[in-house]
């Protein structure tokens, strides 16, 4: 175990107990501070000289906001000395797609140029949600692969979405698994095929093999996501009733797909001496109310509980905000 940093924050000493630990992910429903969180613990890290990529797969997400930078779509933006920041344009991808399989069905048909028909079908394709949470997918395939960056942190989009992402590799193997016993039973009859049979089952062969290498780049994100000696995932909640319910299924999902749930981070926790002063009463109402759900959030989740930031008086954007919230999460704790 690492010393422990003094100053520091239950989540800094998280870091600091597991420095292997180097897939930093913060999900949770949207628009809970997902975003600022990665945005500071990006700034964190890199403060102590460590190379890091911030990067958001939600769609709805701003970094570009955050970091007061544009970065959508532009690959890996250098934000300050060791820290760089990502936002994947899916849409972009999507148009990659679709060039790739307009290719591929010239190669393996002999056509001059794609049938209408087909090329109506991979238009109406891609316009379908699935093609974009692929398309995101795959990028972040890319990026995780890569071994470039010492951290690599996830803004995750909303948590139905993430564990999509999550079950796609067990539907692929099923998937594939059955096509590849079907392949090995039609083995023994290729001898007798015709040239024309012979010809199908290479073109089955060639569809085959697209879908293994699509399954096991899909496998590599997902060995990463629920790699409890590489992985850290953080839920990121408000004190508020249904969002106290949603984390807490989220968190029973997760456990499903062996997701390494590393602790919980409380956000918009309205400061409770402020009830002792001259406020209005909704706000009185407000804080105690919080109080309730406060204790039921310990309760709940316990020591998984590693930090509780305040209602900030503005929005996270520009590093001197990151650097404020990032003391805030972190204390003057440091990884070692």
């Amino acid at each position: 175990m690492a010393d422990e940093p003094r100053g520091a924050t239950d989540l800094a000493r998280v870091f600091a107990r597991h420095p292997e630990r180097r897939y930093i992910m913060f999900g949770g429903k949207g628009g809970l501070g997902k975003t600022t969180f990665s945005a500071a613990t990006g700034y964190w890290l890199a403060q102590q000289g460590r190379r890091v990529l911030v990067f958001s797969v939600d769609p709805q997400a701003s970094l570009s906001d955050i970091f007061q930078r544009d970065i959508f779509g532009k690959g890996p933006v250098k934000i300050m000395d060791n820290l760089w920041a990502q936002e994947i344009d899916a849409d972009s991808h999507i148009k990659a797609y679709q060039q790739e399989i307009r290719q591929k069905i010239l190669d393996m048909y002999g056509f001059s140029e794609v049938p209408e028909e087909i090329e109506n079908y991979i238009q109406a394709a891609s316009a379908e949600p699935a093609m974009e949470e692929s398309a995101i997918f795959d990028a972040v395939v890319d990026i995780v692969v890569s071994g470039e960056y010492d951290y690599y942190i996830y803004d995750l989009v909303p948590l139905g979405h993430a564990l999509y992402y999550l079950s796609m590799a067990k539907v692929y193997d099923e998937w594939i698994n059955k096509i590849t016993k079907l392949r090995e039973e039609m083995r023994e009859y290729e001898q007798v095929a015709n040239v024309m049979r012979r010809k199908k089952t290479t073109e089955e062969d060639q569809i085959l093999n697209e879908l293994q290498y699509i399954r096991n780049r899909i496998n590599m994100s997902s060995r990463v996501l629920t790699d409890r000696e590489k992985t850290a995932f953080f839920f990121v909640l408000v004190p508020e009733e249904m969002i106290i319910l949603d984390t807490r299924k989220a968190a029973e999902l997760f456990a499903r797909f062996n997701v390494p749930i590393s602790g919980y981070v409380v956000n918009r926790v309205v400061p409770s001496e402020l009830a002792q002063q001259n406020v209005p009463e909704y706000l009185k109402h407000r804080i105690a109310m919080q109080q309730r759900y406060l204790q039921e959030i310990r309760q709940t989740f316990g020591k998984d509980v590693l930090a509780s930031v305040p209602e900030l008086e503005r929005d996270v954007t520009g590093l001197p905000a990151i650097e404020r919230l990032a003391h805030i999460m972190y204390g003057d704790g440091s990884v070692r």
